[in-house]
């Protein structure tokens, strides 16, 4: 039996989640209090979703429950940040949101993903080749990060020396309030992103002016020369997609490899199922997907006064979504919810969002990660913790910044 007080967990404090997602307060609060109010120090409050329905129903209605009025994000923007994020898809509802989607929708099909399938099998080899012999590796910087690291820099066009600078970017924004990307001093916190975002755009700015004049066949080739409205993008909106696009191909697949291959270590007779089915592949993805749940929670802003599960939602609330939560619903996915299942199905997962805002790299990721673990499995079976996992301090990613890991090293 869960008990009340573990549902008086502060959900907008980073530092909850430092020691892993609170699952057993998201339980409670499901049977017992699906939409919660809760507070937040500088804020007016929010509304926490829980149940999977709820979460579902938000997600289906945006022009009762807004991305842009007040940004995906869960956080008080001041006012010039609120009007930049605006800019970005994610911050959009429709029918902006839907123009410029279509920019890039083309490239991110399920048709367009499969073309993708051998080289991002190569990568893959190549990644693990690396790391085999030595019979140790901090998992994360070694494994998980590179693979999307590579693909989405090949995808936007950005030279392959130069992907590390996307993964330091995108550790100083996602994780600002981390000590070792950012600061747990806000004000600090945010001046490190600021920095970080001014250096992402001036390299955008200069890789833009570089696909203008010598288009190629990259993502920012075709965002440079795109039309919405018979009108070019703008710096600033190019800038926000390359944004959007670096922190999305490579934040939420890293660690959903890092945090997914952790859980099969915490699971042994789980792992054991895919080393001797390997046609379990497929579920596995989709299961662990369910379980990690990289991103934890988007906020919308209601519209007008409504009602969510029996509660009054006056317009201007914050309403935050919590898909781990909603990931762990038994009254989706039964009494086996809280356990891990490689062979689950079906598996409507919410991990991708629903909706609108549905992850436009889902394809892309779930090759990545089918292709990662099933080289993974096939070469380095015997792969076990070599030391304590280090997470990231955030109430948005559920990230893994550090996993030492051993091994029987391999040529």
């Amino acid at each position: 039996m869960i008990s009340r007080e573990k549902s008086d967990v502060d959900l907008f404090s980073p530092d909850t989640f430092v020691v892993g997602v609170p699952h057993d307060a998201f339980a409670w609060l499901r049977v017992h209090e699906p939409v919660s109010r809760r507070s937040e120090p500088h804020g007016p409050g929010f509304w926490a979703v829980t149940r999977y329905e709820d979460v579902v129903a938000v997600s289906r209605d945006p022009e009762l429950f807004s991305s842009w009025r007040g940004s995906a994000l869960i956080a008080e923007l001041p006012p010039g940040d609120l009007a930049a994020m605006r800019m970005q898809l994610i911050h959009m509802d429709p029918p902006e949101h839907t123009k410029l989607r279509q920019i890039v929708n083309k490239a991110f099909t399920p048709r367009m993903i499969a073309t993708l399938k051998d080289h991002v099998e190569q990568l893959t080899k190549a990644i693990v080749d690396g790391v085999a012999p030595k019979g140790e590796c901090d998992f994360v910087t070694e494994v998980a990060a590179e693979l999307p690291l590579q693909v989405i820099a090949e995808t936007l066009g950005v030279p392959a020396g130069d992907r590390w600078k996307l993964f330091e970017w995108s550790n100083r924004l996602i994780g600002m309030e981390d000590p070792e990307y950012g600061s747990d001093s806000l004000p600090d916190a945010r001046t490190a992103a600021q920095v970080a975002l001014m250096e992402m755009f001036q390299y955008a700015h200069d890789l833009a002016a570089e696909k203008r004049a010598k288009p190629a066949g990259d993502l920012c080739s075709v965002l440079v020369h795109a039309e919405v409205d018979g009108e070019r993008l703008t710096d600033i909106e190019f800038n926000m997609f390359f944004f959007l696009l670096v922190i999305a191909g490579n934040e939420t697949t890293r660690n959903l490899i890092s945090a997914g291959m952790q859980a099969l270590c915490e699971h042994p007779e789980q792992r054991a199922r895919l080393l001797a089915d390997r046609a379990l592949l497929p579920t596995a993805v989709e299961e662990l997907l369910r379980w990690v749940t990289p991103v934890m929670q988007f906020r919308r802003t209601a519209m007008r006064d409504t009602e969510l599960s029996g509660r009054r939602i006056v317009e201007g609330d914050k309403v935050v979504l919590y898909y781990g939560s909603a990931n762990r619903d038994e009254a989706v996915f039964g009494p086996t919810a809280g356990e891990l299942d490689v062979g689950r199905a079906p598996n409507n997962h919410l991990a991708f969002g629903f909706g609108t805002h549905f992850c436009l790299g889902a394809s892309l990721a779930r090759l990545e990660i089918r292709v990662m673990f099933d080289e993974l499995l096939r070469r380095l079976p015997d792969l076990e913790p070599a030391g304590p996992v280090e997470r990231l301090r955030s109430n948005f990613i559920n990230g893994v910044k550090h996993f030492p890991v051993r091994f029987t090293a391999a040529g």
